[in-house]
């Protein structure tokens, strides 16, 4: 038997209107966008921007120009971060963060006067809410957050957050790569200033697809600069969105694979969605803390994380019953520091790292069961 429980890095399956969108737009389109007024190019500029709709009515953004188009989380954050922050500004951030938000704060920390300071979580992973009043400063200009844990699933409470950087007049990124398409996100309601997000994790679309909102206070310096397919005789990027922020050929064929996930996504709805995940999520926990010689890291409320589930067996390395999970059983997890290594610091692991389990909505409790009885018996002292 496979199980694939590898969904925090990359979801799989896809939903099977995923793969036919994009096998109809190879075939049938295959196009650029902005390069031409023929019909396949109209139609490739269509399922452009009714992407963007999607993702729009998807995060209650009220206009769609607003969301750009990059080819990860990474690429958005790294946009949000050094197209921002000035000299003599203040970000205030955690200890739990990945390192596609963590490094371009610590670049941006030491090529420009930028104070961060980075909030230490629980052994849990989960931020407390008053630690973020108290380290607010009179130059305090952004709060940047993951919204869920790539490390131990643990959810940070972001409308909460979100009515904080309000009050005091600050703006708000977040990171939804692990939430986004699986978890409620309004940007409206949460008083999101940046929303950076990928396409190939819970929302269920291709790899080198993402994308930033930007609210509309927000300025930011492009990233790169070239060609947007128009705007040809401006010596800079134009000022208009989403051009500014979209130079070179966008990868229209993972928008259109992105656009029937979030298709599937909206059919479905996110309630329905949230509820799967967190009945999969309880099961799985409650069967992991009966077995002897698991230690779980992370909230045990299914209620307060996403389908993340970090673990190690006590006197095994990660690494290898990663290798026994995946060679002898079929069982495709994760190990090792899953680049956030400060996280693995706040909760204990940084030298060992972890075995992370990620489940997906297609998941299934055979396949659940399957993996709790293969790790009932490698977690038998004569296993090894």
């Amino acid at each position: 038997m496979e199980v694939y429980l590898d969904n925090g890095a990359t979801s799989y399956p896809k939903p099977e209107i995923v793969y036919e969108t994009v096998d109809y737009f190879l075939r049938k389109i295959g196009t650029s966008v902005g390069r031409g007024c023929y019909p396949k190019a109209l139609k490739a500029e269509e399922i452009v921007y009714n992407t963007r709709e999607k993702l729009a009515r998807l995060f209650n953004i009220t206009d769609p120009k607003r969301i750009v188009f990059t080819h990860n989380a990474t690429e958005s954050l790294n946009l949000a971060i050094k197209g921002f922050l000035n000299n003599g500004d203040h970000v205030i951030t955690s200890s739990m963060e990945h390192l596609a938000l963590w490094r371009p704060l610590k670049r941006i920390e030491k090529e420009k006067d930028v104070e961060v300071n980075y909030l230490q979580c629980s052994s849990e992973g989960e931020i407390n809410v008053a630690d973020i009043r108290n380290a607010i400063k009179p130059n305090t200009k952004l709060i940047a957050l993951l919204h869920a844990s790539n490390v131990t699933g643990s959810l940070f409470p972001i409308e909460e957050i979100g009515k904080i950087a309000k009050e005091n007049d600050i703006y708000f990124l977040v990171d939804s790569s692990q939430s986004a398409g699986a978890y409620s996100i309004d940007v409206q309601r949460f008083n999101i200033d940046l929303l950076a997000f990928t396409g190939h994790k819970c929302l269920l679309g291709l790899q080198g697809t993402g994308g930033l909102y930007i609210s509309p206070r927000v300025s930011l310096t492009p990233l790169k600069e070239g060609g947007v397919g128009g705007y040809t005789l401006l010596e800079g990027q134009p000022n208009v969105l989403p051009e500014r922020f979209e130079a070179g050929t966008l990868n229209v064929v993972g928008i259109a694979g992105l656009n029937a996930g979030i298709s599937y996504i909206l059919e479905k709805g996110i309630d329905k969605i949230r509820k799967h995940k967190e009945e999969m999520i309880s099961y799985f926990l409650g069967e992991l803390k009966r077995i002897e010689n698991i230690i779980i890291y992370g909230p045990l409320n299914p209620q307060n994380k996403v389908g993340v589930i970090s673990i190690n067996i006590q006197g095994q390395k990660p690494s290898e019953v990663g290798k026994i999970l995946g060679e002898k059983y079929g069982i495709a997890v994760r190990t090792g520091l899953h680049c956030a290594p400060w996280a693995h610091q706040t909760i204990g692991t940084l030298e060992t790292g972890t075995v992370r389990f990620s489940l997906g909505y297609f998941n299934t409790k055979k396949e659940l069961d399957y993996t709790l009885e293969v790790l009932e018996k490698i977690t038998n002292p004569l296993f090894f």
